[in-house]
């Protein structure tokens, strides 16, 4: 891994995570850096389970990937959220 992928996969989780979060009505009482961590895992899974469903990767955007990736970050935002909500 080079430090490019690095801060290519923590940008891609900043904006997927965000997605997620905007997207999820109500208030979620997470911080920007859990958003960010929880944006990336719902980056990476969605990508593996895009290519176990057999999705083609384009040269452009791969939007049906991106779908999966902003569901699993709002699954993930919700979660996240009601864990820290029950604790508090």
């Amino acid at each position: 891994m080079t430090i490019a992928s690095i801060l290519g996969a923590i940008v891609i989780g900043a904006v997927i995570g965000a997605l997620g979060r905007l997207l999820l009505p109500g208030r979620q009482p997470i911080g920007w850096i859990l958003t960010i961590v929880v944006g990336i895992v719902a980056a990476l899974i969605g990508t593996a389970i895009a290519q176990v469903l057999g999705v083609a990767t384009t040269n452009g955007i791969d939007w049906i990937e991106l779908v999966m990736q902003v569901v699993l970050a709002i699954v993930g935002v919700g979660l996240v959220a009601g864990l820290k909500r029950s604790r508090v």
